[in-house]
């Protein structure tokens, strides 16, 4: 049993090691190991929007406003489009609308 452990401690030395070390390649360091798995998130949920976004209330005005390309928006013309509501960030849960697509409307947790 204590080899197992001890072979998984040192599995992972060799992999901090690896990171840390200066004498690579490829210097990640210790912010990399944070900023690569969040911009890769981050690039998914930007594409993500600009394919799938539904249509926002961007002025206030009650007329929905399509930047994804579910709306027939193409590559040139496409954006993803916050709401007016992302402006001043209040509490709107969705239980306190009518549906989910009233939620996502109205700006959704940026209402």
């Amino acid at each position: 049993m204590k080899n197992i452990s001890y072979s998984q401690l040192n599995l992972l030395g060799n992999i901090i090691g690896f990171v840390l070390s200066t004498t690579n390649r490829l210097y990640i360091g210790c912010f990399g190991i944070l900023m690569f798995p969040l911009l890769t998130l981050a690039t998914i949920a930007y594409i993500a929007a600009f394919i799938l976004a539904p249509a926002v209330d961007i002025d206030g005005i009650r007329e929905p406003v399509a930047g994804s390309l579910l709306y027939g928006n193409n590559i040139i013309t496409g954006a993803v489009i916050p709401s007016s509501n992302a402006i001043g960030v209040h509490f709107y849960p969705v239980w306190e609308s009518n549906g989910f697509d009233e939620f996502l409307y109205n700006g959704g947790t940026y209402q």
